[in-house]
């Protein structure tokens, strides 16, 4: 997996920062990204990697109909998304809108997908992010680049390659042999604290962080380990566990910083409302994805000669990892305006109630 839920979460949610909020604000706010493919916005373009959707059909419901670099079919809503940090095009004005960090393929931990070999890990995220900053100071001062920075929506997506591609890549791997599961799920939640804890110190004040989908039920899962149609024990006994941890940790994190800055998005759950009841979402399956082959088209990658389903909108898996546009404008709706069993301690739009107050 290049990634682990939703590539156009980012511009879905972008374009809630940019326009959502001038009615609760008298300006836009900047909109950040770290993570994987689930968030890369095309960065892994510029890169020398195996890691990239940049070719056919990906894109193929994007107003353009190329690819941009999402893991996606498309997008929810046509919007100028924010650009990746590698474009060209991300430089004067558009610096101000924000800047997209993620890669595909990475994890929390530094020896995550190491199969891929050049992508942007954690550590060069959030050094990018840094150099941003200078670089929008550059522009329009540090006092007005740390408001900016400060009043953004940052969102972070990790976690779901550190098993599909570390512990559970190969048989008895190395972080297997180190490590039981839930020690290593331990181990992950103690370094994804100190990245939250980086970038709360680099600015982030707002900040949204997903857990792991329902791992075991990804077509490319399924279609190795499944004989019915049934998710991958493992794989769901890994989120089972991470995603609790994950939560107590945001809230352990909001606590020790004295206000509630990290949001916590119960995404296993938004993913599971369709994958257990897909007809009740306008699916007509949760578990073959829409481009692939094989069984549940969950093997190999997706590409022009793969099976190509007809309407995208009836699949809640565009490929073998990562779900369709449709099934993230489900997910963001859940973000944006869920209960608590979805969101941890508020909703997206409850924060910039919060905010527009402040």
């Amino acid at each position: 997996m290049a990634g682990s839920p939703f590539p156009t979460l980012v511009m879905i949610l972008g374009l809630m920062v940019a326009l959502g909020t001038t009615a609760l604000q008298a300006e836009a706010r900047a909109f950040f990204v770290f993570g994987d493919s689930l968030v890369d916005s095309g960065n892994n373009n510029y890169l020398a990697t195996s890691a990239r959707a940049d070719s056919p059909p990906y894109g193929i419901d994007y107003p353009t109909h190329r690819p941009t670099g999402r893991f996606s079919n498309g997008e929810h809503i046509g919007s100028e998304p924010t650009l990746p940090y590698l474009s060209p095009e991300l430089r004067d004005q558009n610096l101000l809108v924000g800047a997209n960090f993620a890669s595909a393929g990475i994890g929390i931990l530094n020896d995550t997908g190491i199969q891929f070999v050049n992508i942007i890990r954690v550590p060069s995220q959030l050094a990018f992010f840094k150099a941003y900053q200078q670089r929008v100071a550059a522009l329009i001062g540090e006092d007005k680049t740390k408001r900016l920075v400060n009043e953004a929506l940052v969102l972070v997506t990790l976690g779901g390659n550190d098993f599909v591609n570390n512990y559970y890549l190969v048989p008895y791997s190395a972080r297997s042999r180190q490590y039981s599961l839930p020690e290593y799920v331990h181990y992950l939640i103690v370094e994804y604290k100190k990245i939250l804890k980086k970038i709360y110190d680099l600015g982030g004040r707002r900040v949204i962080v997903t857990g792991t989908g329902p791992l075991g039920c990804i077509p490319a899962e399924l279609a190795q380990h499944s004989i019915n149609g049934e998710c991958a024990t493992e794989l769901q006994r890994a989120a089972s566990l991470f995603n609790p941890e994950l939560v107590e940790m945001i809230k352990e994190l909001n606590k020790e910083i004295g206000t509630d800055v990290f949001m916590g998005a119960n995404t296993n759950q938004m993913h599971m409302d369709f994958i257990t009841n897909p007809t009740a979402h306008g699916f007509v399956t949760s578990k073959i994805a829409c481009c692939g082959q094989g069984p549940y088209n969950g093997l190999g990658l997706c590409t022009a000669i793969s099976n190509l389903c007809p309407n995208r909108d009836l699949y809640a898996f565009w490929d073998s990892f990562h779900p369709s546009e449709k099934a993230n404008s489900l997910i963001v709706k859940q973000i944006f305006s869920g209960s608590s069993k979805y969101m941890t301690p508020m909703n997206l739009s409850t924060a910039m109630a919060l905010d527009s107050r402040a």
